[in-house]
């Protein structure tokens, strides 16, 4: 049982005490340990009715989550996940308010859509610039500068980013596999990797078994894996050397891929500016 003088009081020791403790939660609060994370705006600004009937559970069990963590009842806790927002735009709630109603396909004309997807991911594009710990985008780009081969791995709707970085990397003169799974023939095309190289894997929930199964080859060769993920509790980030965790704008089904290419950007950039300075090897144009 959580002590009070345990009980986290910023957002990050909150995210990093439910990740923490996320297997050892009954299933119902696990359930909303996931909504939580993957929902922190919800979290923050919807009321206990409104968290529990998209989450799918009872508004008591709210109550029971937060006495889980140490806090007297719900909105105890709620206050952490709305400290996260206090240093955001004025007018940030606003914005969220704005997007609700996007939940019920609430759109009149195709212009409407194309305003909200770029209301979304200009927030997208704000939170990642605000969450990325720098020192994991260098910790990033020392690893692919110094690996001999870099594998790209990604399925589905992820698989763009990856098909992006694998034709950005190759200009840098950087050889780079892209793990596309043609033919069924993954387990062949990873076959190769070594301690020497890197997986840069992509994954976003539902989780990709192929790019999870190729994340914990790269562990058991040694190879270092770097992930682009969407949550803390993603089954890639206890395999991950490196993880970012890249929150995308949605829209019902669809979801955006505006942050998670801007950080294959920086991705790229930086490993071409690192290159340059290290070994003064040219890049293509």
């Amino acid at each position: 049982m959580t002590s009070v003088s345990d009980t986290a009081r910023t957002y990050d020791e909150l995210r990093a005490a439910i990740s923490a403790r996320h297997a050892s939660l009954s299933r119902r609060l696990r359930q909303i340990a996931e909504f939580a994370l993957e929902n922190p705006n919800d979290m923050a600004l919807e009321t206990v009715a409104v968290i529990a009937e998209r989450a799918n559970v009872h508004p008591s069990s709210l109550i029971r989550f937060g006495n889980a963590f140490g806090y007297d009842g719900f909105s105890d806790m709620q206050r952490v996940f709305r400290s996260r927002l206090v240093d955001r735009l004025p007018s940030y709630s606003e914005r969220i308010k704005s997007l609700r109603g996007a939940r019920e396909g609430e759109f009149r004309t195709a212009e409407e859509l194309l305003n909200h997807f770029s209301a979304a991911g200009i927030h997208t594009l704000e939170h990642l610039r605000d969450e990325i710990r720098p020192d994991s985008l260098d910790q990033a780009i020392e690893l692919l500068a110094r690996a001999d081969i870099i594998y790209v791995a990604a399925q589905r709707r992820a698989f763009p980013v990856a098909a992006y970085l694998g034709y950005a990397f190759s200009h840098l003169d950087r050889r780079t596999h892209l793990l596309d799974n043609v033919g069924g023939m993954l387990a062949e095309q990873a076959r190769a990797m070594t301690s020497q190289d890197v997986l840069l894997a992509i994954s976003y929930t539902p989780y990709s078994p192929e790019t999870l199964d190729l994340a914990r080859h790269a562990q058991e060769v040694g190879s270092p894996v770097l992930a682009i993920t969407d949550n803390p509790l993603s089954p890639l980030a206890p395999l991950a050397t490196v993880k970012f965790e890249v929150e995308e704008a949605q829209l019902q089904a669809f979801r955006s891929l505006a942050a998670s290419m801007c950080l294959a950007m920086t991705l790229v950039v930086g490993l071409g500016q690192r290159l340059e300075a290290g070994s003064g090897r040219r890049r293509r144009s």
